[in-house]
């Protein structure tokens, strides 16, 4: 898990420091890297209107030498302009710099639904270390949790979450605001699938921009059915590598028969006692 310092508006230092923590990566014996959402203009920055680049293109071909140069495999989040719109974006990278999956995200805040548009589809792919979904951030909302339902169903064993975590400025590294708001959610689908979920966000301060005076504190997590398995420091500066080996979860069901034991382990829809 990557925790990178991210700036607003500041694409080629972004990348600079993603290249350097992708060579870390591999030096450290790592098989793949996980970056945060938006890490070349920073998720809520306005300069995504103007600066932001069609994927393949000059930001995402950063990410994919770097993946080629160091044999590993890069999943990043980055900002895609596609003709008049504009995406928040996640791109899974071979080894041989190829880009394997992309997902655009569907969760848009409030907030920043001027800037982003809204994907339309979700994928699993396989690699040889197991089947994997990807999502961004606020598509682990209690309340957008079907995304991960529905990567499970796909059959994804893994799932990789670029994400951006903000919080106020006034917040300390006393404070502990993550364990209903990430850590239950993504315990749920943890538990519920027998899955691994990981999320690398970002550290710095926000400038530019809606949520300009919030932070970003990273807390990248990894959790699987167990609980958290790997966390990352709690503070704005705390731009760090967390090395964490993950075994991905050997499940064969799938289907109806997958649906079943989600319920047996008593889970329900929550419109199923609703009125409509």
């Amino acid at each position: 898990m990557g925790q990178l310092l991210v700036e607003g508006g500041e694409p080629e230092r972004n990348l600079g420091r993603a290249v350097e923590m992708i060579k870390e990566a591999k030096e450290k014996g790592c098989n793949l890297i996980l970056l945060p959402e938006c890490l070349d203009l920073v998720w809520c920055h306005p300069s995504a209107k103007t600066k932001s680049l069609p994927i393949p293109g000059k930001f995402s071909e950063v990410l994919t030498n770097s993946a080629k140069e160091n044999n590993i495999y890069v999943v990043a989040g980055l900002i895609e302009r596609s003709n008049d719109d504009v995406y928040n974006t996640a791109l899974m990278i071979n080894p041989n710099g190829e880009i394997i999956s992309k997902y655009r995200k569907i969760n848009v805040l409030e907030a920043v639904q001027d800037i982003y548009s809204i994907g339309n589809s979700l994928s699993v792919i396989d690699t040889p270390f197991g089947k994997v979904g990807l999502n961004i951030c606020a598509d682990n909302y209690a309340d957008s949790l079907h995304i991960g339902h529905c990567l499970a169903k796909m059959g994804a064993q893994i799932i990789f979450s670029p994400s951006s975590w903000t919080v106020d400025y006034s917040i300390t590294d006393s404070e502990d605001l993550y364990g209903d708001k990430w850590i239950k959610p993504y315990s749920v689908l943890a538990k519920l699938y027998d899955l691994v979920i990981v999320s690398a966000t970002s550290v710095g301060y926000i400038v530019g921009g809606v949520y300009e005076g919030k932070k970003s504190v990273g807390c990248s997590l990894a959790v699987n059915k167990d609980g958290v398995i790997a966390r990352g420091a709690n503070n704005e500066v705390a731009g760090e590598l967390i090395i964490v080996d993950i075994e991905i979860p050997n499940r064969e069901i799938k289907g109806t028969t997958l649906s079943k034991s989600v319920r047996d382990k008593g889970y329900r829809e929550s419109f199923e006692n609703d009125t409509w």
